[in-house]
């Protein structure tokens, strides 16, 4: 049984940091490509940021510069890691896993519970 399970969200300062998790259960987070969304309140989920098999990776132009995703293969994780969170950033993320480079939703077939993340003074 495939399972994602984010963790590492909460409620932080504008201009902190976070790191967030994504632990795969079920698969090798290897063999998909691994793309973290968020959605706020009231919007439409989007797009963060996705990390390839191979571990190449492409972010949103509005994360681009302070959210750096990375994988570890041994343990079958992959982080976001953000810098200089704004409150704009604020929102449930949801990391999923699918078989092709992509931020749209569509393209991914397994996805998490999510993990609120508030920027907030």
């Amino acid at each position: 049984q495939v399972q994602l399970v984010e963790s590492g969200g909460g409620l932080v300062q504008p201009g902190r940091s976070l790191r967030l998790s994504c632990a795969a259960l079920g698969i090798g987070a290897e063999d998909f490509v691994i793309g973290w969304f968020r959605q706020a309140p009231g919007k439409e989920r989007e797009g963060v940021s996705t990390i390839a098999k191979d571990g190449n990776t492409y972010a949103a132009n509005s994360v681009r510069g302070r959210f750096t995703t990375t994988r570890d293969y041994a343990k079958t994780t992959v982080y976001l890691e953000m810098n200089d969170l704004k409150p704009e950033d604020t929102g449930l993320y949801a990391c999923a896993a699918g078989p092709r480079v992509s931020l749209m939703d569509s393209w991914y077939n397994y996805w998490g519970q999510g993990t609120q993340v508030t920027v907030s003074s």
